[in-house]
C-alpha cells in the first residue's frame, strides 16, 4: 500500500465529531457576542505584511508569520491575528460607520510556531472589539463578554479568572525605576516572560538583554508582587467599579504581571487563566488607542480580545464540560425494504423533507437490521419503514429508535407524527 499523505505540520483535520465540537464552540461565542449587541464580520485571510509590521511587534512579524511573495512581487502573509485587519477596515470607512462599533468574528489564523500541547500553527480564534468609545464601561464590557462566555459553557469563577492590568500605570511605575522611555517595550517583554522563564533566567534576561541593573530588577520584582497597585490608577479604579456594576466581579482580579506581548496596547490589558495554573492566556486582549490611525485613519480608540479554540478545547476537557454532540443533522432515516420499493422510499423521504425535517434515505439495498445499526450508530432518533404491506395500504411504520416504540400511520399523517415524536 502507498503511504498515506499526512496533513501539514501544525494543522488539524476536522472529522465530523471534531467539527461538531467546533460548531458548538462557535455557537457559544456567537451567543455571548450577540447578548451584548456585537455584529459578526470577517476579513481576508491574506494581508500585506506591512499591515502587521506597523504595530504588531517584531517577534510576530519576523518569527511567527507565514510570509511569502506573490507572483507580482508583493510581500503578503497568512494573517497571524485580526486586530490590524479590523483597524484597516474601520479606517477605510471611518466616516460611514456608526459609533460605537461592536464587531466580532471567528475564523482561521496561522503562526509559525513549534507545535505543542495547546499550540498549533493553524488555529481558529474568536475576536471581539468595541471601537470608538474610551470609557471604563467600554473596557469592562469586553471583560464581561468573556465572563459571560465562561458562564455559558459551565466554567465557574472558582475555575477561571480574568486578570487585569493597565499599561499606562505600568509605564509610570517603570519610569520611576529610572528606566528610559527607549527601554519600556523591552521591560514589557521581560514582564511578559515572568511565568515563562525560571527565576534566575528571567533575572539574567532582564540584566543581559534588556539592560536593567540588579537593583532595578529587584524593584521590578517588588512592583510585580504588589496586588494593591491598581488603587494608584484612576482608570483601574473606575474600571473595577464598572466590573462590579456589570455583575462579573467574581471572575476578575488585578495582576500587575499581566502586560500582553503585542506592541499596540495602550491601556487596560487582560488575560483569562484557569485558577489551577495549568493554562495561560485562555483569552487575552486590551485597549489600543492608536491602531486605526497607524493604518491610515483618524485616531480612534478601541478595546478587544481574542481567544483560540485549541486551548479553550483543552480547558473544556480538563473540567469535564465537553458536551455529548451528535455530528449528523439527520432526524429521520427512511429505510429501503428492497429494490422494488426504492422509489417509494425516495418519494417518502422527499415528502418528510418538505415538512422541514432533516431526512436521510439509506442509499443502497441492505438488510433492515444493517440499516438500523447504521441509524443507531449515527444517533438518528427516528426510522421510517415502508414494506410491501405499508406500500399497498398507503401507510408507514414510524419507529422511535430511542425507546423502541413504533406506530403505523397514514403517509399523509406521517410528518405530523414525526414532528410530535421529535418535540
Amino acid at each position: 500500500m502507498k503511504p498515506t499523505i499526512r496533513p501539514i505540520k501544525g494543522t488539524r483535520d476536522f472529522y465530523p465529531e471534531e467539527m461538531a465540537f467546533r460548531t458548538w464552540l462557535y455557537g457559544k461565542m456567537k451567543a455571548a457576542s450577540q447578548k451584548f449587541g456585537y455584529q459578526e464580520w470577517e476579513a481576508p485571510i491574506l494581508e500585506s505584511l506591512e499591515l502587521y509590521a506597523a504595530k504588531s511587534g517584531e517577534e510576530l512579524v519576523k518569527e511567527q508569520s507565514f510570509v511569502f511573495a506573490d507572483r507580482g512581487g508583493d510581500t503578503i502573509t497568512l494573517r497571524p491575528e485580526l486586530t490590524p485587519s479590523l483597524a484597516r477596515m474601520v479606517a477605510q470607512k471611518q466616516r460611514e460607520l456608526l459609533k460605537p462599533i461592536r464587531w466580532w468574528s471567528f475564523g482561521p489564523f496561522w503562526r509559525y510556531e513549534r507545535p505543542q500541547k495547546g499550540r498549533t500553527r493553524e488555529f481558529f480564534q474568536w475576536n471581539i472589539d468595541l471601537i470608538g468609545v474610551n470609557s471604563p464601561y467600554a473596557d469592562a464590557e469586553l471583560v464581561a463578554v468573556g465572563a459571560e462566555f465562561f458562564k455559558s459553557i459551565g466554567l465557574s469563577a472558582e475555575q477561571i479568572v480574568i486578570k487585569v492590568n493597565n499599561r499606562k500605570l505600568m509605564e509610570e511605575q517603570i519610569a520611576r525605576l529610572g528606566v528610559g522611555a527607549d527601554r519600556i517595550e523591552g521591560v514589557y517583554r521581560l514582564i511578559d516572560k515572568l511565568d515563562k522563564l525560571p527565576a534566575e533566567k528571567w533575572r539574567a534576561y532582564g540584566i543581559d538583554d534588556i539592560g536593567l541593573s540588579a537593583e532595578q530588577i529587584d524593584q521590578l520584582s517588588a512592583l510585580l508582587s504588589n496586588r494593591e497597585l491598581w488603587k494608584e490608577s484612576a482608570d483601574l479604579t473606575a474600571f473595577f467599579g464598572a466590573i462590579d456594576d456589570l455583575g462579573v466581579s467574581a471572575y476578575v482580579e488585578y495582576d500587575p504581571s499581566v502586560i500582553r506581548g503585542l506592541a499596540y496596547y495602550t491601556g487596560v490589558v487582560f488575560e483569562a487563566r484557569d485558577r489551577s495554573g495549568e493554562f495561560r492566556a485562555i483569552l487575552g486582549g486590551g485597549r489600543y488607542d492608536n491602531l486605526v490611525g497607524d493604518v491610515g485613519g483618524d485616531p480612534l480608540g478601541g478595546i478587544g480580545f481574542a481567544m483560540g479554540d485549541v486551548v479553550m478545547g483543552l480547558v473544556i476537557e480538563r473540567y469535564g464540560l465537553k458536551p455529548a454532540l451528535r455530528p449528523t443533522p439527520t432526524s429521520v432515516i427512511v429505510t429501503v425494504f428492497d429494490a422494488s420499493l426504492a422509489r417509494t422510499a425516495a418519494r417518502v423521504a422527499a415528502q418528510i423533507r418538505s415538512g422541514g425535517v432533516n431526512t436521510e434515505l439509506y442509499p443502497d439495498k441492505a438488510k433492515l437490521d444493517k440499516q438500523m445499526k447504521y441509524a443507531n450508530a449515527q444517533g438518528i432518533p427516528i426510522a421510517v419503514i415502508i414494506g410491501p404491506d405499508e406500500a399497498t395500504q398507503g401507510t408507514a411504520t414510524v419507529r422511535d429508535l430511542r425507546s423502541g416504540a413504533q406506530h403505523s400511520v397514514a403517509q399523509d399523517q406521517m410528518i405530523e407524527t414525526i414532528q410530535n415524536m421529535l418535540a
